[in-house]
């Protein structure tokens, strides 16, 4: 579990890391998306149908997917998409959809207080080392009255992947996420009112291994811990992995399972 004072950073991504990733998957990124859009869009319907923000936050905008989708369903609104690859940013700044493209930090947003009425972030807020962070930085960011909906991925994810490896051998080779309990602790403590937080999997299936390792690839989230084994792994470990990961086959093929947060939070209104 996650002590709400301290989270460990140890235990994620280094974020250099993860803005390097995502900048180099910048091209190949939407053509592999099915789940991330899938899950954007699922995000998108829980919001109340009497949100009408003068100005939105696409926090994790990426290639710019749902920044797109913002500006069509909020019209006239000032749209924001802030993400901290530089690549992702590159990539959709020709493609539109918000008035402004910022490389940025969720933890640290370069943006002043009560300055937007809606913060949308889909997939991105399980790469951040510190989620109390983020929400206080939401908490800060809205108006009165404002929203920050969210998804993200949490303890169960690639749950098949990570057993098959540690059959094999000992390193970490699929990131690591937060446990549930964890996002319930810390969005009850974080002065906003939780309007809505649960978990959902979503089961994605491949014909082989190599299917899987290569949209995580082109997804720029292939394992970005500490402690993950350096250089090429070998082809002894390969076949044991593959071996492993085949006694989950199901018949519509080898299942990765996805374990996904949705929440929709809301700032309180001054008395």
């Amino acid at each position: 579990m996650i002590d709400l004072a301290d989270e460990p950073h140890s235990s994620l991504p280094d974020k250099r890391q993860v803005a390097a990733s995502f900048s180099r998957a910048a091209a190949s990124y939407d053509s592999v998306a099915a789940l991330q859009r899938a899950v954007g869009n699922q995000l998108l319907q829980r919001l109340p149908a009497n949100v009408s923000p003068q100005r939105w936050l696409d926090l994790g905008s990426g290639t710019g997917y749902f920044s797109r989708a913002l500006a069509s369903r909020f019209g006239d609104a000032q749209g924001i998409a802030l993400d901290i690859a530089e690549g992702m940013l590159q990539h959709a700044r020709p493609l539109g959809g918000a008035e402004q493209f910022i490389a940025g930090d969720a933890e640290r947003l370069p943006l002043r207080a009560e300055s937007c009425e809606l913060i949308f972030s889909s997939l991105a807020l399980q790469w951040c080392e510190s989620f109390g962070s983020v929400l206080a930085e939401a908490q800060r960011v809205l108006r009165p009255g404002g929203m920050l909906a969210f998804s993200s991925l949490c303890v169960g994810t690639l749950q098949e992947l990570r057993e098959s490896w540690r059959v094999v051998d000992g390193f970490v080779h699929v990131n690591r996420f937060r446990h549930f309990e964890d996002y319930q602790a810390l969005c009850a403590a974080s002065g906003l009112d939780v309007v809505a937080l649960d978990t959902q999997p979503e089961v994605l299936y491949y014909p082989d291994l190599r299917s899987l390792t290569h949209e995580l690839k082109a997804l720029g989230a292939h394992n970005l811990n500490s402690g993950r084994p350096s250089g090429l792994t070998g082809r002894a470990r390969m076949l044991a992995l593959v071996e492993a990961y085949e006694r989950e086959r199901q018949v519509q093929g080898l299942p990765a399972t996805y374990q996904v947060v949705y929440g929709v939070l809301q700032k309180r209104m001054n008395p």
